[in-house]
């Protein structure tokens, strides 16, 4: 398969949709000022849902592209797929018309059910060969290109490849495409003292069919009770929690001027900020865009 094409402007911006944004979101169509025109949805939040929340989605088909940004599929666990939860995928996905199905470079499952959890994989070619093969039959199964997400994480276990070799020999085994997460890259590399920039200029530009940005927390290791004796020993945790901060929006434009301008979607989860300061960041994604210089 070839690489995605989106048939969304690179310069889109997007919003990953939380309910308690909808009526804001519906108020802004209103007066004809929606602060963005792709919006980001997790699938298994809204498969064969009824009711308001399905006349929501109803009406914002009308004004806006729909991404899918999965979280259960688990592509790095070793329990079976589950080909009923790709069936439904499917018909949402063809009913809304959904332009990007995306999911975590994680496993967040086993035999036993959901961890709830997205959880690394061990960087080796083993692993390589057996999330790409997932990955093909995904793919196979839905009829269309997925794209992986670098995830986030927070220990390094006995990897024979960097985070970024195995990111793209998995694209490459798997044929598939990538969500690349510029706030999770900037976690990994400020908690595993590694290169920001180093990750991102080492990613494919070819395979990028859109970008994530966040904000995240600081958290001190004596919060944990790990025994640390260093009392300024801190780690930064992605729980899209906070604005996106300085060094972030620094590392995405270095990623655009790398790899040219993308569609990007802005995440919120925890502690959504008031509509306004919302929009207000959706607004500095696009000033970033206008003033990027690409390479």
């Amino acid at each position: 398969m070839a690489p995605l094409q989106s048939s969304h402007s690179s310069t889109a911006v997007g919003l990953g949709l939380r309910s308690t944004l909808l009526p804001s979101l519906q108020r802004s169509l209103e007066t004809q000022n929606p602060p963005c025109s792709i919006l980001e949805i997790a699938p298994e939040n809204w498969c064969g849902m009824g009711g308001i929340k399905k006349r929501y989605l109803d009406e914002f088909s009308a004004h806006f592209t729909w991404y899918c940004h999965g979280l259960s599929l688990s592509l790095g666990g070793t329990a079976p797929l589950d080909f009923n939860f790709l069936e439904s995928l499917k018909k949402f996905f063809d009913h809304y018309q959904v332009a990007c199905y995306s999911e975590h470079l994680s496993f967040s499952g086993d035999e036993q059910g959901l961890l709830y959890d997205l959880l690394p994989l061990p960087f080796n070619s083993d692993t390589v060969t057996r999330v790409a093969k997932r990955i093909q039959t995904v793919q196979d199964y839905l009829q269309r290109r997925i794209a992986i997400e670098n995830i986030s994480y927070y220990m390094q276990l006995d990897n024979e490849l960097t985070e970024a070799e195995f990111v793209n020999a998995v694209l490459i085994e798997a044929d598939c495409d990538l969500l690349l997460d510029v706030n999770n890259v900037y976690v990994n590399c400020v908690n595993h003292n590694e290169d920001a920039q180093q990750f991102i200029k080492a990613m494919p530009s070819e395979r990028i069919v859109y970008l994530h940005v966040a904000g995240h927390q600081k958290q001190w290791l004596t919060d944990f009770d790990l025994h640390n004796d260093d009392a300024n020993a801190s780690i930064i945790i992605d729980t899209h929690h906070y604005p996106v901060p300085d060094p972030v929006w620094d590392l995405l434009q270095y990623t655009y001027a790398r790899h040219g301008v993308k569609p990007t979607i802005l995440e919120c989860d925890n502690g959504i900020p008031a509509w306004k300061d919302l929009c207000l960041e959706l607004q500095q994604i696009q000033d970033v865009m206008e003033r990027v210089e690409v390479d």
